[in-house]
């Protein structure tokens, strides 16, 4: 299982394109599969956010057990999980970023 899981993560990351992993993904599994995995990256991402346990279980539906799992997750030393979240967030947080700088220009350029 190992080495297939390794077999695995390999071709899984040589997929760069978002598209083309939605796809790769959909390929893979059944949508029930998708469905879970979904909702698993949804409670870590309300996780991360700081929204309490039982706040994610009535948002989405799901037992406290699944969300302490993620919780400890997230808490976990070296999680890659916590590393990718923190990262997007920080990814989402430059892009809002550039855009409320281009908002703020835009309007300078139009009247010149």
């Amino acid at each position: 299982m190992n080495e297939a899981l390794a077999r695995f993560a390999a071709a899984a990351a040589s997929v760069t394109d978002r598209a083309e992993m939605e796809t790769f993904l959909a390929e893979l599994l059944t949508p029930n599969e998708l469905h879970d995995l979904v909702l698993r990256w949804e409670l870590l991402e309300l996780l991360e956010e700081g929204v309490s346990q039982r706040q994610v279980a009535a948002a989405l539906g799901i037992s406290l057990c699944k969300i302490t799992r993620g919780a400890k997750i997230l808490k976990r030393a070296g999680s890659v999980s916590a590393r990718v979240l923190k990262h997007m967030k920080s990814a989402s947080q430059e892009e809002s970023d550039a855009g409320a700088d281009l908002a703020v220009k835009s309007p300078d350029k139009a009247r010149r």
